[in-house]
Order: C-alpha cells, then structure tokens, then sequence
C-alpha cells in the first residue's frame, strides 16, 4: 500500500509538471505576441522560421504566409532587415532559398535585407544562430500562433529580446497535429535550455544584421 501511494504521488507530479510546463511557457507568450500589425514598434530585425516546402521546392501554405507578413511589415518600416532561416538539410530541401526567392521575386524585397540562415534545423537552433553569428540581441519572431510561445521562450533565454507577430491567417490542414505535438516541443525545449544544451552548427560571425547605432 506505501509503494502504491509512493507511485501515485510520483504520477500526480509528473502530470502535474507535464501540464504546468506548456500551460506556463504559453500563457507568458502570449502578452508578447502581436496579432494587430499597426501596435508593432520598429525593429531592425525580424526572424522568419521555417515551416517546410511543397512537391516542387516552394514555401508551403504556413511558411507563404510567414512571409507575406513579414513583407507587409517590412512594406510597412516595422522592420529593416530579415533573417530567414531553415532547413537545408538535403539539397532537395533548402527552405532558406526557396524563402529568399519568394520575398525577393514576388515581393521586391532588397537583396541586402534578406539574409538566410541554412542551419536554422529547428527553433533551438535558428536563435542560438541568430545571437551567436549575426549578433541579434533584440528581434520580431515571424511564425504562426501555435509556435510563437516556444520561439519567444527560446530565444529569450538564449540571449535575445523577443517579441513575436502571428502570421496565422486561418486553420491549416494538420494543424491540430501540429498543436498536439508543440505540447511535447514545449517540454524540449525545457531540456534543450536548463539540461541538455544541445550543439548547433556554429559559424564564423557574421555582421549583415548588427544593429546600426545612433
């Protein structure tokens, strides 16, 4: 009957922890989300994540509107330069070009305000990169909803002051599965930031996104 009691405790903890952790990280994200693009203050710059390609090497529907938005906002003088990062892991998939092709043809975006980040593998990685190649110490996160919450804790406790805008423009096909799934990423990242500290591919430092002074 101890050892019963003992295990039920140990399981009430767990779920206790297990529902606590997203439910905390979540709620403390979402006062530092945008979702209105006339309330964002000017920054110099934005980080656009990626979200995977379609058949033919183009931005799927989740990863277009991350940067329709952030063309508006750029259209808008909300942000000066934009770092886009993603997976380059094959040479069949480079999100980070087909991102640069995108805003660069079918938005005009300046050539020397698009800068790609071709390790950006996942979250973790795209914002220690971005403080620790490009210099980035404040920055506007481009992303759906659903992820903004695990981005702005990332990257604020890698050393970035974040804040973040939604790019969700309606429900997207498996987003429910992708919701599901960020419960288990919150508790990653968790890990990856007090526990595990995992490597990332480092580079030398780069000065395309150093913040002009005044």
């Amino acid at each position: 009957m101890k050892i019963l009691k003992i295990i039920l405790t140990i399981l009430i903890i767990f779920a206790i922890y297990f529902i606590a952790v997203p439910f905390f990280i979540v709620q403390s994200g979402k006062y530092k989300i945008y979702t209105n693009p006339e309330n964002i203050l000017q920054y110099n710059v934005a980080i656009v994540f990626g979200a995977g390609l379609t058949p033919d090497r183009k931005p799927n529907t989740m990863l277009r509107d991350r940067l329709d938005s952030v063309s508006k906002l750029y259209y808008d003088d909300k942000i000066q330069k934009i770092l886009l990062s993603g997976d380059n892991s094959s040479p069949y998939h480079n999100e980070p070009q087909a991102m640069y092709e995108y805003l660069l043809y079918e938005h005009d975006i300046k050539a020397e305000d698009l800068v790609r980040d071709y390790a950006g593998l996942r979250t973790y990685d795209t914002c220690a990169r971005a403080k620790n190649i490009w210099g980035v110490e404040k920055a506007l996160l481009i992303s759906q909803g659903y992820h903004l919450s695990r981005a702005i804790f990332t990257c604020q406790n890698l050393g970035i002051e974040s804040t973040g805008y939604s790019a969700t423009k309606y429900n997207y096909l498996g987003e429910e599965y992708y919701k599901m799934r960020e419960i288990l990423a919150l508790h990653k990242s968790v890990l990856d930031l007090y526990i595990l500290h995992p490597e990332y591919v480092k580079g030398k430092v780069e000065l395309d996104l150093i913040e002009p002074t005044e």
